[in-house]
């Protein structure tokens, strides 16, 4: 989709300070910038120094991690006389659930942006430049129609979060846990008397609209993520015996149920762990080299992640029933199996609420999991609507329930 926005909201100027009247923000411009952006983020790897790092590529499409959302922009910042390109950022438009704590199943919508992909060059930093780039995006989020912003970064990035909190007045609202399971050589079992049932686009949008009806962030275009070529699938697991008197095209639910869809991120960007000793990197090919000559021992192997890999985002993660958490085990033993044979998948990644019950059934690897921070901040504070109530009176008393959104990743 291509967005226009005047060049008067997109140049940021600050004739008391000599570095910022340096500083012009403006929309990015492929054919003139790709190069200069690819540099940009290649230079910027996640992790503290001395440790080892995470890089991304976006294999040659700047906004790749933005494409698939309907209102999107990506902002680039200029600095000096030559105009360089030394900062850029990222961020979309979208309407979804707030939460809504009564008893009766009724979404509450609200349209909200989303900041991402921010990234300033190591050699101007505190400049400024990050402040002014989430500045113009919040513009551009308000001429849209945006009623706030929200954006989410790693628990333990202090840069991010003082940038975030400090500078720009975002709040942290919610700190819901990332979840990672490697993908090893072997295949894990599911359980026979469990069936695994794929379930069609249109049947999901059904099921999940009314599961996350009280949610928090559950998109209102659902339907537009779950036709998406980079949606493998919505999959249920069921007692086999429930299919006896269960029809999924009935649209109801059996009684005891679990529920995802498989997100394919490695079309959309890849990843790489940098910076790690040679021990350790012997360690975990010795781990590989194992399960793959003795699969039956079913060792857990740590996957190839020093090359360039992909991972499988498990979202719209539900469970119901007495079974539930055993069909929750069995549902992702079957998406690593996706994953196992797909030679560029190596992790599953999932995303719930802090205090979400569905946590303790999710397979995962602590130390490779890690806390997630939300922050959000209400565009227009002066503005007084139906929705105000969504950042004061929920914080204490918000839903467990978080809809992960896979374009967000």
């Amino acid at each position: 989709m291509s967005l226009n926005i005047s060049e008067e909201n997109l140049s940021t100027y600050d004739n008391t300070n000599k570095k910022t009247e340096e500083i012009v923000v403006r929309q990015y411009d492929e054919e003139k910038d790709k190069l200069a952006v690819e540099e940009l983020e290649g230079q910027c790897d996640f992790g503290q120094r001395g440790q080892p790092s995470l890089f991304t590529d976006l294999m040659g499409d700047p906004i790749s991690r933005i494409r698939n959302l309907p209102l999107h922009v990506m902002l680039v910042a200029e600095y000096g006389n030559d105009g360089d390109i030394v900062g850029v950022i990222r961020g979309c438009i979208k309407t979804v659930t707030r939460g809504n704590n009564g008893s009766t199943p009724c979404p509450v919508y609200v349209k909200i942006a989303y900041v991402l992909g921010l990234r300033v060059s190591s050699h101007h930093r505190r400049l400024g430049i990050g402040t002014k780039l989430v500045e113009n995006l919040e513009e551009w989020s308000k001429i849209n129609g945006a009623k706030y912003a929200y954006m989410a970064t790693d628990s333990s990035n202090e840069g991010s979060i003082k940038l975030f909190i400090s500078k720009c007045n975002y709040v942290k609202f919610r700190t819901p846990s990332v979840l990672v399971q490697p993908v090893h050589a072997h295949y894990k079992p599911v359980a026979s008397d469990i069936a695994i049932v794929r379930v069609s686009p249109q049947l999901s949008e059904s099921f999940y609209r009314r599961i996350f009806a009280n949610s928090e962030f559950f998109p209102k275009d659902i339907d537009h993520i779950l036709d998406n070529k980079l949606n493998l699938g919505t999959f249920m697991a069921v007692p086999k015996k429930t299919l006896l008197n269960w029809d999924p095209k009935s649209g109801s639910f059996p009684t005891t149920f679990a529920i995802l869809s498989v997100w394919n991120t490695k079309e959309v960007y890849k990843l790489q762990v940098r910076g790690v000793s040679s021990l350790k990197y012997a360690c975990c090919l010795g781990t590989r080299v194992l399960d793959s000559w003795m699969p039956w021992l079913r060792v857990p192997s740590i996957p190839n992640i020093f090359k360039m890999f992909g991972f499988y985002l498990l979202y719209g993660i539900h469970m119901e029933g007495k079974d539930g958490p055993r069909l929750m085990k069995s549902l992702y033993a079957f998406a690593h199996n996706m994953g196992r044979n797909d030679k560029e998948c190596r992790l599953l990644v999932s995303e719930v609420g802090f205090d979400d019950p569905i946590k303790e059934a999710i397979p995962r690897w602590n130390k490779f999991s890690w806390g997630d921070l939300w922050c959000m901040k209400k565009l227009d504070v002066n503005e007084l609507s139906k929705d105000d109530n969504w950042m004061e009176s929920q914080v204490s008393n918000s839903s467990s329930v978080i809809f992960v959104d896979p374009r967000d990743f």
